[in-house]
């Protein structure tokens, strides 16, 4: 009789610590996954702002003088970059949602990589923006506001650098949000910029 009283009062103690251990165990598993997609994300804004900032580097001001033997107007230069950003937010396997996209900035590079006073800034606008050749429908960013013009831009020595920024907020995708939306916004800030250097002028 005692013994049975015993093993009850030991496997109602090994309950009592399971109850205990798993919460701590779900939110580590949530952790995780959270932490995964997060990763996933960030991926995707850094391959969109490696394409725009391509982009930018081959286009330059857009002349046959300046750039890599890609010719478009001047004022098509920066639709053209956010077209290459906005088509690699939204190729298969992107997990980003473009809504989700605070702000594109296109500018022109200090010597270290900051971003310098030069900076041409793009909001999202579902189909507000310019609509490029052969596209079928417009961008979804517009330009708000407009301090480096891109006819101004031609390769010196040493050339000049063009930076990509994409700054992008991140929602939790597992019920990991629901708990820490109790002490903090289940949100992350995520910041993605790509520097490179502008083509040089042909010779």
């Amino acid at each position: 009789m005692t013994r049975a009283r015993s093993r009850r009062s030991m496997r109602g103690q090994s309950l009592a610590e399971f109850t205990l251990i798993l919460p701590v165990i779900l939110v580590m598993v949530l952790g995780m996954l959270e932490l995964g997609f997060a990763i996933n994300h960030n991926t995707a804004i850094e391959t969109a702002s490696e394409a725009g900032a391509r982009v930018g580097s081959e286009l330059v001001n857009g002349s046959n003088t300046c750039g890599g033997g890609v010719t478009a107007s001047s004022q098509l230069v920066d639709p053209e970059i956010i077209g290459a950003v906005e088509g690699a937010l939204v190729s298969p396997g992107s997990p980003v949602n473009p809504a989700q996209v605070q702000s594109i900035q296109i500018f022109l590079a200090n010597a270290d990589g900051s971003m310098s006073s030069s900076v041409n800034t793009w909001k999202y606008s579902y189909r507000g923006g310019p609509l490029l050749a052969g596209a079928a429908q417009n961008l979804d960013f517009v330009q708000k506001s407009a301090n480096w013009d891109a006819s101004t831009r031609c390769g010196s020595s040493p050339a000049p650098s063009i930076g990509v920024r994409i700054t992008y907020t991140y929602t939790f995708i597992t019920p990991l949000g629901a708990f820490v939306s109790m002490f903090s916004s289940a949100q992350i800030t995520m910041t993605d910029q790509t520097v490179m250097a502008l083509e040089p002028p042909t010779p």
